[in-house]
Parts: structure tokens; sequence; C-alpha cells
């Protein structure tokens, strides 16, 4: 069987990405490429292959890869009968700076930072669509970029996307003038001045297991864009211990480490909760149909009132709390915090949320009182 006939991987969605980073080895790409889509059993072969790099990376790139005179990737197709797969300059990514420049290289902290949140978006965004694998090789590059890369892929990836680093037998490693194994003879010479045939060398691709950790990133995360900072945080906020910290002067709620700006509404019921976890109160049921509760409502607007402070206008919500708190107000307050705390948290609001068990079901917060905090005293404290 030749390699273009060798079967590919079942069930291998139509849009397959390989995503590397280099630096000043563009063989990176044609090593991982042969022996994900010639050498492997069953092959992989991607649709598309992205690079990212700085500016010399991008340079040598596409002077070994793509150029009309070396063109070492047209040739790896052509030389094993590959299928065409989508390659230019547009997919060489170059890394910037703040400012939007491109990188020349990656040396201080600000330069890694930028790097971080590049690689993080584009693997984001790559894994955003169902029907796309990625492939993501760390084998170039500073260490740093297959740190980074590494680490996204582990944040948004799903189980069917893969992490490697692929190594080449001596005397070919880092030698320039090798870029994969020809079915021909091929006489270079190596980086200790001998010469040797590219027909003999061996490629070697050890995959990388990762732990995904996508079903625990909000929402909003996975839909919009992203900072790498942002990603390790809420990733954070789902595995770490539970922590709620109020605070009706900034107006805002911390859980777990991330500050949530909620509306004046949810806010107040959420730190209503928390006053009445705080003083021991038992969780309560839901008010019933056509049964406004009275005591819950001067509850709740005390909080309300605490949270908009004494400038602040409560006309429309005292109006629709005179006559009591109706199911409708509950329900609604609730489904647009919990709504917030989906699309901010993900996974990770759970222990925030108030849900209880029983009929009529009850609720109420059941984080422990050492894990419940005011910053500001607020009503009734």
């Amino acid at each position: 069987m030749s390699d273009n006939e060798k079967p590919m991987e079942q069930d291998a969605p139509q849009r397959r990405i390989l995503l590397a980073v280099t630096g000043l080895s563009p063989q990176i790409v044609t090593e991982t490429l042969y022996a994900l889509a010639v050498q492997a059993q069953p092959r992989w072969v991607p649709t598309e292959v992205h690079l990212v790099t700085t500016v010399e990376g991008a340079e040598r790139a596409r002077h070994s890869l793509l150029s009309a005179d070396l063109a070492w990737f047209a040739r790896l197709l052509a030389d094993y009968g590959l299928p065409p797969i989508a390659f230019t300059e547009s997919q060489i990514h170059v890394l910037e700076d703040a400012e939007g420049a491109p990188l020349p290289d990656i040396r201080t902290p600000a330069d890694n930072d930028q790097a971080a949140d590049q690689l993080t978006e584009l693997v984001r965004r790559f894994t955003a669509d169902p029907d796309t694998q990625v492939h993501a090789s760390i084998a170039g590059g500073r260490k740093t970029m297959g740190y980074y890369l590494g680490y996204a892929l582990s944040l948004f990836g799903r189980p069917g996307d893969r992490l490697s680093h692929v190594l080449v037998s001596e005397p070919f490693e880092s030698t320039w003038d090798f870029f994969y194994p020809t079915p021909y003879s091929r006489i270079i010479q190596t980086r200790d001045h001998k010469l040797a045939d590219t027909a003999q060398a061996r490629v070697m691709l050890a995959e990388i297991p990762f732990v995904s950790l996508r079903h625990g990133m909000p929402p909003g995360l996975l839909e919009g864009k992203s900072s790498f900072g942002e990603a390790v945080a809420a990733a954070r906020a789902g595995l770490g211990a539970p922590e709620l910290v109020i605070d009706y002067g900034r107006r805002l709620n911390c859980a777990a480490g991330r500050e949530i700006r909620l509306a004046p509404t949810q806010l107040a019921f959420i730190g209503w909760m928390a006053r009445r976890r705080l003083r021991g109160d038992p969780p309560l049921p839901c008010p019933l149909p056509d049964h406004p509760d009275g005591p819950c409502a001067a509850e709740y607007l005390a909080e309300y009132r605490a949270v908009i402070g004494a400038m602040g206008d409560d006309e429309r919500t005292a109006g629709r709390l005179a006559d009591g708190m109706d199911r409708a107000f509950f329900t609604e307050v609730k489904s647009r915090l919990y709504g917030t705390l989906r699309q901010t948290l993900g996974i990770g609001r759970k222990p925030y949320l108030m849900d209880g068990d029983g009929r009529p079901r009850r609720y109420g917060l059941a984080l422990g009182v050492g894990q419940i905090r005011f910053v500001t005293p607020g009503a009734g404290a």
C-alpha cells in the first residue's frame, strides 16, 4: 500500500488544522506533517496549516516552505502524493506587541504576555467550531511559546484535539537543509559538516496527553475573545475553593477570585441570600402564585437600597414589591442572576446557585458561613 493509500483516521472532521509554533526552524512544519500524514497509522492529513512565529521566523518560513525557489512544503505534498493542504502566507501568524507591531523575538515579560494572549485566542477560535479538529505542535519556537500553546489547548481543547512534539534522528536534527525524510536519495551536509542521506532519516512523533478543562470554561470566554490570564482565572475559579465576597460600594460580587459586575437587582438578590445564610435563616420557598410574600419583599428591598445607595432611585422596584414579593419577581431576578453567573463562571457557578431540594423547593446558599464576606456593611449587618 502506498503512502497516499494509507487509511485516514476514522470519523476525521472535514476541517483539520495543524497549528504549530516555530522560531528559526520552519522545518518543524514539514517534519510534523510528514509524521502525521505519511508515517502515522492511520494517517492524519490536515486540511490547513497555521504557523505562529516571530518576524524572522515568518521570513524563514516564507522563504523555505513557500517560495518558488525552495518550496519545501509543496515538495513534501508532491513526493508523497498528499492532497492539497491550505498553507499560504496569510496562515503565518506573526506575534505582535501591545501596540500591534510585529515582534522580532520574545524576550521580555510583556512579549511573553502578548504571545500567550495571541496563542490563546487562536486556539479558542479554532476550537469554537465543533466540526474542526486541531492538532497542535509544540516542537518549535521558544520554550514559553510551546508552553502557552499546550496550556491553551488544555483550556479550550476538546477530546478529539491532539498535542505533540516531533523528534528527528541524528545527524539530521537542527540541520538547516533537512525538512523531511525523502522517498529518494538526497545527500545534504549536516550541522557538523558531515554528509548524510535524507532517505535514511527517521521522524518520531511524541503525542502528549492533556487534561481538557473546556467543560468548566464560562460561555463568555468560549464565545468571545479572551486573554490567557482571563482563561486561567476562569479555570481556577472552577477548580478552586468557593468564596463569595459582596461589595455593594463597587456594585460587584467576587466569586472564587473573579469579579462579577451585577445589575443592582441581581446583586441585591445574592446579597439577600448571603445575609440570610450568615444569620442562620433557613432556605425559603418561592412565593406561591397569587400570594405575595411581605417579609421577603422587606428583606430584599433593604438589600436593594443598600446596593443603590442614598442617591439611588428605588421607585420602580419598591413599586413592584409594594404588595409583597410575588413569584414572577422572584423567578425573574433569580433567572437573570443565574444567567450572569453561567456566562461568567461556567461550571464554576454551581457553589453560588441557591437551588435546594424538597417540595416545595426551597432556595438558599449552601456555602459555609466562612465562605461568605461583605466588604461594606449594607443593610441589616
